[in-house]
């Protein structure tokens, strides 16, 4: 009998699953309150759908970022979509010709608000190494990016936090904010309707 309960005492205790931490609200028993925006927050937080658009080594980098050692899905993004009117996230990953230019900002004005782009990489964010004639020194010079992740290639960690800061902003912003004066004029600076 003393042999079970020092057993019970060793064996390793099991962690309880991970629930993700409602939004702030008032509880009592048998209901709970919050606003629209807390709410839609953190359903977009935790269910965005990435875009990947990759044309060279960081579309490698991102492939084992969605392998089951990183696994990309505990982020509630293990569905990738290669449509840009059924996705809210688009990473540009790798080297951006000057030719497929105005094809990334296609792809990002047939995205249906609200929208992120996470550029990752040093191509995709300032050219990299490839300062020629060719090269798109940076794809904000054709749209609006959110976060950029440096590193040639960046290791997966640092795309998972780069992540982590588009699931903040997303979180986070107001559901009027794109709709709002910055947000036009920025969309104006970009030329975009």
């Amino acid at each position: 009998m003393s042999e079970r309960k020092d057993q019970a005492a060793t064996a390793p205790k099991r962690d309880k699953p991970t629930i993700v931490e409602g939004p702030p609200g008032y509880m009592g028993t048998g209901f709970f309150a919050t606003s629209a925006d807390k709410a839609i927050g953190l359903a977009r937080k935790n269910s965005l759908w990435p875009l990947p658009f990759a044309t060279s080594c960081c579309g490698i980098e991102f492939m084992s970022l969605m392998s089951s050692h990183y696994d990309l899905a505990r982020f509630g993004m293990e569905r990738l979509s290669f449509s840009p009117r059924q996705s809210d996230l688009l990473m540009v990953m790798g080297t951006i010709a000057k030719k497929m230019a105005p094809v990334l900002r296609e792809v990002y004005t047939q995205m249906a608000e609200p929208k992120w782009v996470l550029s990752m990489g040093a191509c995709a964010s300032s050219g990299g190494v490839f300062d020629t004639y060719s090269v798109l020194q940076g794809i904000d010079r054709v749209i609006p990016v959110d976060v950029y992740v440096p590193g040639c290639p960046p290791r997966p960690e640092q795309v998972i936090d780069g992540i982590m800061q588009i699931q903040q902003l997303a979180q986070n912003e107001s559901l009027r904010r794109r709709y709002s004066k910055e947000y036009e004029d920025l969309l104006t600076k970009y030329k975009i309707d």
